[in-house]
């Protein structure tokens, strides 16, 4: 069963975007067009081109905004500010979602590669806000981006997680390579599985997978 993988967890670590919400609602591609916007304008490319480049730093430095720091000394404030200046309208409360992350033993975090109050906003607008004890944004690990293995010490040294009774949630399952090696319990939280042997369990059904933990 499911649950006894979960029985010595006390420390859950949540990504934010197409994790907490459903990647049907495409909240995200709001932001991938107003990156593409931001890059445009930094590098005078055409959309096509600049669309291009966004997706190549995402791939090579983890975020867009790791590549633009990078090779084009962006401020990154201003950078998180204006990408995720976009309209919540798609999301929609979830009470009940709200009541199992609620009811896990231990601590609750979100951890994103966005920044801490965009996630801020997305819980809000999810009604998930009063089930975590904090948020965690790309700022409060130096912008260093997930997957890098110090962004998540960082994160974890800040916050107190203890990795040998942690567990992490994540729809890229690049993001859970670093978390397995340091010993927790990975969940990739997408429509597909991902190959790999640091990811241990799988789900397309949030509510779903964390009804059965508890």
């Amino acid at each position: 069963m499911v649950k006894q993988h979960f029985s010595h967890v006390r420390h859950w670590v949540f990504d934010l975007d197409n994790t907490l919400y459903s990647p049907a609602v495409r909240l995200f591609d709001q932001i991938e067009r107003r990156m593409t916007e931001f890059v445009m304008r930094v590098t005078g490319h055409a959309e096509a081109e600049a669309s291009a480049l966004r997706l190549r730093y995402w791939q090579d430095h983890g975020t867009t905004l790791a590549g633009l720091m990078a090779h084009h000394e962006v401020d990154p404030d201003a950078y998180l500010v204006e990408v995720h200046d976009i309209s919540f309208d798609a999301l929609t409360p979830d009470p009940h979602l709200a009541r199992l992350i609620t009811a896990l033993p231990g601590r609750k975090i979100v951890y994103t590669n966005g920044s801490a109050p965009y996630a801020a906003r997305v819980l809000e607008a999810r009604g998930l806000e009063a089930a975590f004890d904090a948020i965690y944004g790309v700022e409060d690990a130096g912008f260093l981006p997930k997957p890098q293995p110090e962004a998540f010490a960082r994160i974890f040294a800040r916050d107190g997680t203890d990795a040998a009774t942690a567990a992490m949630f994540e729809d890229d399952p690049r993001n859970l390579a670093a978390p397995h090696a340091l010993g927790m319990r990975t969940v990739h939280v997408a429509p597909a599985r991902a190959p790999g042997d640091h990811i241990h369990h799988h789900t397309d059904d949030l509510p779903d997978f964390l009804r059965r933990l508890g």
